[in-house]
Formats: C-alpha cells, sequence, structure tokens
C-alpha cells in the first residue's frame, strides 16, 4: 500500500454497527510512499501514526487540473 501526503484513508470497522473511518494522510513515513501513515481523522480530527491493515484502502488525491 502506498500513499502521498493529502491522499485519504479509510478503514472498514471490525465490529458491526461501528462506523468505518476516514483520514487524511498527512505525512508518509515509510521508504517510498509506504506506511507507517500520520492520519488527521475526519471524525475527532485526532492524529495517529497507522500502520493500515487489509480493512484500509487508500484513496489517492486528484490532481489539480488548473495545475499545469
Amino acid at each position: 500500500m502506498k500513499a502521498a501526503p493529502g491522499d485519504r484513508i479509510t478503514v472498514a470497522s471490525t465490529h458491526v454497527g461501528e462506523p468505518v473511518r476516514d483520514g487524511e494522510i498527512l505525512e508518509v513515513h515509510g521508504t517510498d510512499g509506504e506506511p507507517p501513515f500520520l492520519v488527521r481523522w475526519s471524525d475527532d480530527g485526532h492524529e495517529s501514526l497507522v500502520f493500515p491493515g487489509p480493512d484500509a484502502h487508500v484513496h489517492h488525491a486528484q490532481p489539480d487540473a488548473a495545475q499545469g
């Protein structure tokens, strides 16, 4: 799993009825875009270092079409 600052990460809940967590990747601490990632979670604004498991998915930020 590779990411860059500005990408988003979602983590599926592990228990029935729990919400999916979503956050913005602020920093990438691994080599060549690999984890761990510093993430700011959208539900509470908390920042944490994340070592994503198989229930996590990275959504890559779209490049700004106005830049170019």
